[in-house]
């Protein structure tokens, strides 16, 4: 473990694990989490020979709680400064939901040689917001009402989401696990309030198309039809359009934190299409 101080000296804390000399898989969290949320997936690949990374976000985690720069520019910069600092080649860049806008804005602009391949899971692009060119995008007035209700009571609202529609928890018949409630919790309330507020509009509002256009690496693109934080029409089918070689593999009924209900079964699919 470390940190990376970037050009507007925002120190950003990272997990940096297993050999130097293995395929470094660099993991990217969504909204408002940390590094921690990729336990599963950081050691599934670990004991596969693989160097497994992972970041807070600026905000959120134990990285600096800074008073600007929570917008994908910016979180796409703070990824390059960890890459150069740690010297990443050929390197995976897995993301999940808000990462998989991070993930697709980095890729887009890396200096090559560093990216080798990507994984967009339950990722927001190409843009999440309702608009007229995206009439199948989630209307404002859904984001509006997370701000309000961030701004009014976030620790109730991180409750709500957890044990609801994130990991799928209030579909009839689920068996919802408190352990992950917890840690989803504990993960959103140890980032900054104002960092999180200002990530609803980045996650939500940016348009990826043009990013998604220019990535030339492969990509796999995955993505549960439960999905009620991203919703799966007008997300990863339209993201495989954009890109020159992305795969989608879809799963019929997963929700949004499909990583964390079914995680054996989501690192098989990563590792076996890593080796393909």
């Amino acid at each position: 473990m470390g940190t990376v101080t970037t050009s507007d000296g925002t120190a950003i804390f990272y997990k940096d694990w297993g050999p130097r000399d293995g395929q470094p898989l660099v993991f990217h969290h969504g909204w408002p989490l940390s590094a921690d949320d990729w336990d599963a997936q950081m050691l599934f690949f670990l004991q596969h020979g693989y160097r497994v990374i992972a970041h807070d976000r600026r905000g959120h985690g134990r990285s600096d709680q800074t008073a600007g720069g929570h917008e994908m520019d910016t979180y796409a910069a703070d990824v390059a400064a960890l890459t150069d600092a740690l010297d990443l080649r050929d390197a995976v860049h897995i993301g999940h939901s808000t990462g998989g806008g991070e993930v697709t804005r980095y890729v887009a602009r890396a200096k090559p040689g560093r990216v080798a391949k990507a994984v967009l899971v339950s990722a927001v692009p190409p843009v999440m917001v309702k608009s007229d060119s995206n009439p199948g995008g989630t209307p404002i007035e859904v984001f509006d009402g997370f701000r309000a209700q961030l701004a009014a009571n976030r620790a109730q609202l991180y409750v709500e989401i957890a044990s609801g529609p994130f990991y799928g928890f209030n579909r009839p018949g689920a068996e919802a696990s408190q352990g992950l409630i917890d840690n989803w919790w504990r993960q959103g309330m140890t980032g900054a309030a104002n960092a999180h507020y200002e990530c609803i509009k980045a996650f939500s509002e940016t348009d990826f198309t043009e990013d998604l256009k220019k990535i030339e690496v492969p990509v796999l693109v995955m993505h549960g039809t439960d999905d009620q934080i991203v919703p799966y029409d007008d997300s990863a089918p339209l993201t495989v359009k954009l890109l020159e070689n992305g795969t989608l593999k879809t799963y019929e009924g997963y929700p949004h934190g499909m990583l964390s209900v079914y995680p054996d079964e989501l690192n098989a699919a990563i590792l076996e299409w890593l080796n393909s």
